[in-house]
């Protein structure tokens, strides 16, 4: 696959660009007929993908296009559950941490046509192990969700765009705390059992922080 240079700034602009247009003249009352996006920022945190769904949500907003930028660990479940086979299984990290079911609920389903577009930006916290309490965010019609973590492409979520941040083995080892490395595995079977370099719309190649390439 041939990927081009391009700088962080420039890739927001280009990402934005390939999203249709709103509705001109959404109608409020015509439930039916409301309609958002839904994008994905797929990559192991530690290429930063919280870091690319701000940059373009603010260019969304310099064009007058509202945005809500929404993180998977907000979503994780309980500890009691995260923990049951200890606090560093990679196959639980893998595909037990995160809460799929409240997701859809609370963050999927309302963007459905004839949703309310009442989002939840987040449901638990996984250090204080509580529950975050937080208001839902409205997104009006023609508005984007900008989802970002790790193992979003397997599990059939209805995005509109996805974008995988990828980093080869190398430098996610080198770029993962040491305190986190246990989770290199996930990743591994991620890569194996998904290709999400292959499966997603967009690719970023993240090696080299400061000079990113992708395949536009």
């Amino acid at each position: 696959m041939r990927l081009q240079p391009i700088t962080w700034d420039r890739l927001a602009h280009a990402l934005v660009e390939r999203l249709p247009a709103p509705d001109a003249d959404p109608v409020a009352d015509h439930e039916a007929d409301r309609t958002w996006l839904r994008i994905a920022l797929d990559a192991a945190p530690a290429a930063r993908p919280a870091d690319l769904a701000q940059r373009l949500a603010e260019t969304l907003r310099t064009r007058g296009r509202a945005a809500v930028v929404i993180g998977t660990e907000g979503f994780q479940r309980p500890a009691s559950l995260r923990y049951e086979h200890g606090r560093e299984d990679p196959d639980s990290y893998y595909d037990g941490w995160l809460d799929t079911g409240a997701l859809w609920r609370e963050v999927f389903a309302p963007l459905d046509p004839g949703g309310t577009g009442l989002v939840l930006p987040d449901l638990w916290d996984p250090v204080t192990d509580r529950a975050t309490r937080s208001a839902p965010v409205g997104l009006p019609p023609g508005g984007v969700l900008l989802l970002h973590g790790p193992f979003l492409l397997g599990h059939w979520f209805p995005f509109d765009l996805t974008v995988h941040l990828g980093l080869s083995a190398g430098a996610l080892e080198r770029r993962t705390p040491a305190a986190h490395r246990w989770t290199l595995p996930a990743f591994a079977r991620y890569a194996s059992e998904v290709d999400p370099a292959a499966a997603a719309d967009v690719l970023v190649r993240a090696d080299d922080p400061g000079r990113p390439a992708w395949n536009g």
